[in-house]
């Protein structure tokens, strides 16, 4: 996590091979609870059926929703961790032939066959089925995983100790609303020097990334029940009407009809 405080650490399970190419792993997590890093021999497919996960790889924060899932490859250093409560129903994928999945962390959105899909495959963990049946659930698993649309939808972390500086205060406070000029006064550099080094170390600029903070934190508030105003205040926005345009521009729905979905 970004920051490790307030949260509790959860052991990993132990698997030493996978029983079938495509196997579910189920589990309900505790607001907070968090698997420390950690890496698979296999891949997974980072999913909840209700709640908000919290993923970081490689200094990158997801956030994912249930019509969300990250595709972490076979090996990656990761962690996970619910924001809330959240049905954990996490897939893990063999590196069998012609699998055609990409060989770097992706986010992809899910629709609501998949959804069914990795129901119905906990469903039938739990009681005997035919291995027809079982191949054929596989099959159609695995041929939705190659047609998911892919989303970018990640806030990256900086590595560098002055970077990290800004990106770890603005996450304190994300009201602070210093320009890049400010940030570079305050760091002994020129504005264009550090806006510079910001956009080639994290890939984007600080207005972006300070606008990706901002809705990463919302999603994580709404999921601890606060109130909207007082997000939009405590995130910098001058009024309610404000943070409820940018929350449906980029989700879709107003935070209170996010929040009940």
């Amino acid at each position: 996590m970004p920051r490790s405080d307030n949260w509790t650490l959860i052991d990993v399970p132990e698997i030493e091979t996978l029983p079938k190419a495509v196997f579910l792993r189920s589990q309900n997590l505790a607001a907070r609870e968090a698997f420390p890093p950690h890496t698979h021999r296999w891949n997974q497919f980072v999913y909840a059926t209700s709640g908000t996960l919290v993923v970081t790889v490689a200094g990158s924060w997801y956030v994912i929703t249930p019509e969300q899932a990250i595709w972490v490859p076979t090996g990656v250093v990761h962690t996970t961790g619910a924001l809330s409560g959240a049905a954990f129903r996490n897939l893990y994928v063999a590196d069998v032939p012609g699998l055609g999945m990409p060989d770097q962390c992706t986010v992809y959105a899910v629709g609501g066959l998949l959804r069914a899909l990795i129901v119905e495959l906990e469903r039938v963990s739990q009681q005997a089925e035919p291995d027809t049946y079982l191949a054929k659930l596989d099959d159609l698993i695995f041929e939705q995983l190659r047609r998911l649309p892919r989303q970018d939808f990640h806030l990256p972390w900086p590595q560098s100790p002055l970077l990290h500086r800004v990106c770890e205060a603005l996450y304190a406070n994300p009201s602070d609303a210093r320009s890049i000029d400010d940030w570079g006064a305050q760091l002994g550099t020129s504005g264009r020097t550090l806006a510079r080094r910001f956009e080639k170390e994290v890939g984007i600029g600080l207005r972006e990334w300070r606008h990706r903070l901002r809705l990463f934190l919302a999603l994580e508030w709404l999921c601890a029940g606060r109130n909207v105003t007082d997000i939009a205040l405590d995130l910098g926005y001058a009024s309610t009407s404000a943070f409820t345009y940018m929350f449906r521009q980029e989700m879709g729905c107003p935070p209170s009809a996010w929040r009940t979905r």
